[in-house]
Order: structure tokens, then C-alpha cells, then sequence
């Protein structure tokens, strides 16, 4: 018998007792026993999870974080204020995507089977629940909690007569002379509101001086106002208190229309579709055209309307159709509509205690400050994992080579940085000294676009090259090249790294970076800048794996060479830490491997469409998300019968990475840090605090202690611990 007659006959056994046992769903049921494993069809919708749904689940398990007794109460409210981020940001790019195909008729199920329609109505319909969910969380625990630890949010019954009068003072002399009200009438039009500003309508009585009565009227808050307002200690002396722009507003909204009745005063706020669409503009014109395309998005077709509990029908209908939104997509809030903007209270308060506790970001010696990087690297390849190893180490190194005479030319490319880069200013002093410095600056990063075009300028101004990648593939790729004279020869140097340039996120985003002396390993990423920079044929690196060439090609063949280990009786094991898995082949490729017996460990932070524990088809696989302190942004791959077992990447495992963006999986060549890094990831796998577990129905169910009085440190608080 045939090693592949062999593998058919075994795993037909296994889809024979799965048929019994009633594990898989009844239309591949029917086909398994009477085909071999080879032919199951893998395309089964059963076998798949929705993308927009799926991800949906992430953002639940970040609301649920809200409620966690583990986590300083602070940080508690701020994964709250999170799931209101991650939730506007699903509307304005996912849902309005979804919008998009049922307009103009292009509806396409994806391979889990929905349609955009019913997707959106599950979605809907989700979304409300945990809406429901989350102001109860503000309503019932955190703003109680909060009170007991005299942070305050005084609502307008509450104010006393000296607090009255302060916010008067305040409305009179801050809010007055910018707001501008806006009655509704055929000469003043229902107005075009920006992108989630906070706006109130209300419903008048009278005639103005013009003898208009309209009976409408549009308030806008005024943007350059803050959304949270400390009152002073000398007005309420006791705890932090705080005051609410909109309740000031609401409270004196009349003194807007003298001589009339305000009759109703709702707030609301509208999400618009924020995704640009951006055409094939020749290169020399693209970040002017980006430009133009940057306002726009401020007034993109609606996709969610929300308004307070209170607001009456007459007048949310009134909004859904100037908005041109149905009754689905109506959301009513017990509490600000503007959430999000609680955020600044983090910063207003001096609470550490409430906080999580501060900590100094490990160094290896090598790498402490005022060292020569060049003279670290050029000893051994340096491996750091953010943000419990620093990430100064790599500014220092942009630094120290914008002034080292021996250093002739930088390469970087800059996905997202922060506002202040101090990387952007250790580039353009490079250039300003006459290096040659180039620059790949992705300008279509979502929502850094008008930063990425400010930091163009600012390296050309200072002579550097600055090009902004492909037209078509989004420059995902995390590099750093330094050529250096050493005598008569010349030595490359590199970065490789999961996460972007960016110092803050390096804080609060698990990544890793290896600095490398390799020589083949820095000549691949130079023919990489090559290929991106300049044009010709396609390149064929020796180590690096690089998208949109070999990545997927290679991640096939890898999770192959497990398959056909294990099917030949041998161990095999594949580990992946990735932020998504969406792509149909990758997941088509780990249903096979777990068919023929591969143990596989997938952890991954947001969306998975594979479905594991579905025998036979994906029983050998389980499926983790961490959600925690920092948030899990590293893409590591580990395949044990390959020839590096370990490697590191800036790409998820989704169409987009592997089709649509430059990026690069580079291998850990150094055993030790190989070691490392396996060891760390057995850590994420043993975690059973922070951790949870996606079963086979589709539902993530938090991990418990082994024994209930077993008290756990979460996988974060240990790498901090041994890494800090």
C-alpha cells in the first residue's frame, strides 16, 4: 500500500468514529464515511467562522476586561472606553464595507456562507446587546466604584447652588461665544455633521426674531472644547469631580434661543464610513491626492446613529432619515453617546493606585544606555520582545548612526510612529550629515495617513528619500538597514521587528525585534528595500520570506512538511501567534495537517475563522486569545520539522498580508534565542488567567486555574517579572 493510500485508510477511520460519535456537522457527516479524508470537502461552510462576526467576539472579550476585579479599577474603565474605540472603528470600516456590497448589489458570501445582509443583521443585533451590557458596566459598577474612591461625575440634579453658578460662568464664558446653534428651516438646511462629533437636536416653541419657527434645531459641541471638565477644589473641595461638556450644554441650551422654548434637548452622534478609496494616481501625485481624500472622511455615508434612552421617536426618526439609516441601525445609550472621550480622565487624575503599577522596561547589558549598538550587534544578534525589553535600544541605534562617521547610509520603513518621532528626527539629522538616508513612508496607514505625510515632509525638507512604497501593497513591513565602513570593507546592519517604529505603542504592544549582523540575513533585506525603492524583476532572498512574492507559498509548504511528517507516524507540531486568521488556504492547509495528526497551537488575539476541536477535521487543533494588560501584537511561527523551527513576522495570516501588503517573515538563526522564544510561547499556552479558549460551536470561554484555589499570575505579569 502507498504512504498516501496508507494516510487515506487511517483517517478514514477517524472520520468513520467521528460520523458515530455525531462531532461533525451532518452534511460533511454524510460524505466523510463514504469518501476517503482526502476528498472532505474543506470548503464546507460549517468548517468556517465569519470574519466581522468573529472579530465582533474580540471586541466582547475586551468589554469583558471591564468587569474583571483583576485589573486597578482605571484600567478597568479604560478597556471599557476601548470596546467604544475598537466598536466606532468596526462601523466606519468593516460595517461600512458590508454597506458598500449591499448598495451596489455586489453581494459575496464568504466562506462561512453569510451574505453581507444577514451579517449585518446578526450584527446589529449583537451590537445592541452589548451596548446594553457596557452602559450597565459604567452605570452599575464603574461609576459606583469610582464614586467610593471620590472620583465624581455630577450630573445636572446635583449641582448646588455654587456649583450652578460656576457652570454658568463656564457655559457663559467658554461655551457661548463658539458653539453655534442651528435652526432648521428651508433657508438653513438639516447641516452635514463631522465623523462622531457630539451634537444635540431639539424641539422649539416660538418664534425667533424673524418670525421662523421651525420647531427644529441642530447644536453642534464644539470641537476645541473639552468633552470632560474638572470643576475647581474650591467649588467642591472633596474628591476629583467632574462635569460633563454636554451636561453644561443641556443645562443652559435655552439662553441659544432667547425668547423661545426648548422643549426637548437630546444628544446624539452619528459614525460615517472612514474608509478612503484611493485610484491608481501616479506616484508624484499620490500624497496630494491622499490629502484631498483626508477631508472627506469626515463626512462619509452614515453607518450608526446613536442617541440617549430619552430622545423620543418623532425626533430619532426624524435623524434616521436625514442620515439615511433604518431603524437597525439605531442605537439608544443610558449614558453619553460620546464614551469614548471619557479617556481623558486617565491623565486628569493622580491615582496610581488605581492604575496598573509602573515599570522600567528591561535592557540587555549589551544594549544599556551609552553603549555602542554597532559594537552589541557585531558581538552576537540582540533579541528583544516589547514592552518588557525596552525599545530605546532601537532609537539609540538611528541616533548613533545619524552621527557615526562610518556610517554611510540608512534605510527605515515607517508604518505608523509616534506624533514626536524621535525616530523622524534621527533621520533627518542622518541626512542633514550627508548620509544617504531613505525613507519608505506608507501614507495609507489607517488614520496616520495626514501624520505620515507631515513626517515626509520633514525628511525631505532635511534631504532624505522618501518614497512612498508601491501603488496596490500597502508597505507593511518593519525594516531598518545600516551600511557602515569598516576599513576597506563595507558592513550591513538591521532591524527586524513585529510591531511598527512607534516609542508609546512599544509600551503598551507585545513585539519582537531582532538586531542582526548576518550577512545573508541584512543582503535579503537589502534587496528588499531594492525591490520597493526601485523596479525590476523579482527578487529571490536566501532567508527573509517575503509578501506578496513567497510568504504564502512558504507557510503552505511548512504547514506540508508537518502534514507529511505526521502522517508518516512522526511527531509533528505547528505554533502560531498571529493577530488574525481569516486566509481560506492557510486555513484549508491546517485543517488538512490536523487531519493527518499534527498537534497544532494557534494564538491568536482577534479574528479566527478556522473552527478547531471538529473531528476529524480540526480536533488537533486548539485555538487561544490573550486579552490583557498590553496588547498581544507579535506574529511568530513555529514549525518543528522545518529547518529554522522559529520565525518572526509583520504579517497575519489574511488575505490582505499575504496578498495585498509587503511584508517580511524572517528566521531566528541563533539556537539560544530560538529557545527563547519557544519557551515563551509555551508560556502563552499554559496561561489560564488572561487566556480564552475558542471552542467548536464558535464561542470563547475564559480559562480557569486548574484547581479553584489555585491563584495564577497572568502570562504578561510573568514575562514582566523575568524580562523587566
Amino acid at each position: 500500500m502507498s504512504e498516501h493510500a496508507e494516510r487515506d485508510s487511517a483517517n478514514l477511520t477517524v472520520v468513520k468514529s467521528a460520523a458515530k460519535a455525531g462531532d461533525l456537522p451532518e452534511s460533511v457527516e454524510q460524505n466523510a464515511v463514504q469518501k476517503t479524508p482526502s476528498a472532505i470537502d474543506l470548503e464546507n461552510t460549517d468548517f468556517y467562522e465569519n470574519r466581522e462576526l468573529n472579530y465582533f467576539k474580540f471586541n466582547l472579550r475586551v468589554l469583558s476586561q471591564a468587569s474583571n476585579p483583576k485589573h486597578p479599577l482605571l484600567e478597568r474603565l479604560m478597556f471599557l472606553l476601548i470596546f467604544s474605540s475598537n466598536l466606532d472603528e468596526f462601523f466606519e470600516i468593516r460595517v461600512s464595507g458590508l454597506k458598500k456590497q449591499l448598495d451596489f448589489g455586489r453581494q459575496r458570501a464568504g466562506p462561512d456562507g453569510k451574505y453581507p445582509e444577514q451579517v449585518l443583521k446578526d450584527i446589529h443585533l449583537q451590537v445592541r446587546e452589548a451596548l446594553t451590557e457596557q452602559y450597565a458596566i459604567l452605570n452599575e459598577d464603574l461609576l459606583p466604584s469610582l464614586a467610593a474612591e471620590s472620583i465624581h461625575f455630577l450630573p445636572r440634579h446635583e449641582w448646588n447652588k455654587e456649583l450652578r453658578q460656576w457652570t454658568r460662568e463656564y457655559f457663559d464664558n467658554e461655551i457661548q461665544p463658539v458653539v453655534s446653534p442651528l435652526g432648521l428651516d428651508p433657508s438653513h438646511p438639516f447641516p452635514r455633521l463631522v465623523n462622531k462629533s457630539l451634537n444635540f437636536i431639539l424641539s422649539l416653541e416660538g418664534k425667533d426674531a424673524f418670525g421662523r419657527e421651525s420647531g427644529l434645531a441642530i447644536v453642534p459641541a464644539p470641537r476645541s472644547l473639552p468633552r470632560l471638565i474638572k470643576v475647581p477644589t474650591e467649588i467642591v473641595p472633596d474628591g476629583d469631580n467632574f462635569i460633563f461638556l454636554s451636561s453644561i450644554i443641556h443645562a443652559y441650551v435655552d439662553e441659544l434661543f432667547p425668547g423661545m422654548s426648548v422643549n426637548e434637548c437630546h444628544q446624539f452622534r452619528v459614525t460615517r464610513n472612514s474608509d478612503l478609496e484611493m485610484s491608481n494616481v501616479e506616484v508624484e501625485d499620490y500624497a496630494m491626492a491622499l490629502q484631498g481624500q483626508l477631508h472627506s472622511r469626515r463626512f462619509g455615508a452614515a453607518t450608526k446613529l446613536e442617541v440617549g434612552v430619552e430622545c423620543p421617536e418623532n425626533l430619532t426618526n426624524f435623524l434616521l432619515e436625514r442620515f439615511n439609516l433604518t431603524t437597525e441601525e439605531l442605537f439608544e445609550v443610558d449614558g453619553p453617546v460620546n464614551l469614548q472621550r471619557l479617556m481623558a480622565l486617565y491623565s486628569m487624575i493622580d491615582r496610581p493606585e488605581l492604575r496598573y503599577p509602573q515599570f522600567s522596561p528591561g535592557n540587555p547589558p549589551l544594549l544599556e544606555e551609552d553603549n555602542d549598538i554597532f559594537a552589541a550587534v557585531d558581538k552576537e544578534d540582540q533579541l528583544l520582545l516589547h514592552p518588557f525589553q525596552s525599545f530605546i535600544p532601537i532609537i539609540d541605534w538611528v541616533r548613533q548612526a545619524a552621527k557615526d562617521p562610518s556610517v554611510l547610509s540608512i534605510k527605515q520603513t515607517l508604518y505608523r510612529t509616534n506624533e514626536s518621532s524621535e525616530l523622524v528626527e534621527a533621520l533627518a539629522e542622518a541626512a542633514r550629515n550627508g548620509k544617504e538616508v531613505t525613507v519608505v513612508i506608507e501614507l495609507r496607514a489607517r488614520f496616520d495617513e495626514e501624520e505620515n505625510i507631515n513626517f515626509a515632509s520633514i525628511l525631505q525638507e532635511a534631504g532624505a528619500v522618501v518614497v512612498y512604497g508601491v501603488m496596490g501593497y500597502k508597505t507593511h513591513a518593519k525594516m531598518l538597514l545600516f551600511v557602515r565602513r569598516i576599513g576597506n570593507t563595507l558592513k550591513r546592519y538591521a532591524h527586524l521587528g513585529t510591531g511598527n517604529y512607534h516609542r508609546k505603542n512599544s509600551l503598551s504592544y507585545t513585539d519582537y525585534s531582532l538586531l542582526t549582523a548576518d550577512e545573508v540575513l541584512c543582503t535579503d533585506v537589502h534587496k528588499v528595500f531594492q525591490q520597493i525603492t526601485g523596479m525590476g524583476k523579482k527578487i529571490h532572498p536566501k532567508l527573509l520570506i517575503h509578501a506578496p512574492f513567497n510568504l504564502r507559498k512558504s507557510l503552505l509548504k511548512m504547514i506540508e512538511v508537518e502534514t507529511e511528517t505526521a502522517a508518516a507516524g512522526k511527531t509533528a507540531r505547528i505554533v502560531a501567534k498571529v493577530n488574525a486568521i481569516t486566509d481560506p488556504d492557510i486555513i484549508k492547509a491546517l485543517y488538512t495537517a490536523s487531519i493527518a495528526g499534527v498537534k497544532i497551537d494557534l494564538i491568536v488575539r482577534g479574528i479566527c475563522c478556522l473552527r478547531p476541536g471538529l473531528a476529524p477535521v480540526s480536533e488537533n487543533i486548539r485555538v487561544i486569545s490573550v486579552i490583557g494588560r498590553f496588547l498581544e501584537h507579535s506574529r511568530v511561527y513555529y514549525f518543528e520539522n522545518s529547518s529554522p523551527q522559529i520565525y518572526c513576522s509583520s504579517a497575519d495570516w489574511m488575505e490582505r498580508n499575504l496578498n495585498n501588503r509587503i511584508e517580511v517573515c524572517f528566521p531566528i538563526l541563533k539556537k539560544k534565542h530560538a529557545a527563547r522564544i519557544k519557551a515563551e510561547l509555551e508560556l502563552y499556552l499554559d496561561d489560564r488567567s488572561q487566556s480564552w479558549e475558542l471552542s467548536a460551536t464558535g464561542e470563547y470561554q475564559l480559562l480557569r486555574p486548574v484547581c479553584s484555589d489555585e491563584t495564577t499570575e497572568d502570562v504578561q505579569m510573568l514575562l514582566l517579572k523575568q524580562l523587566s
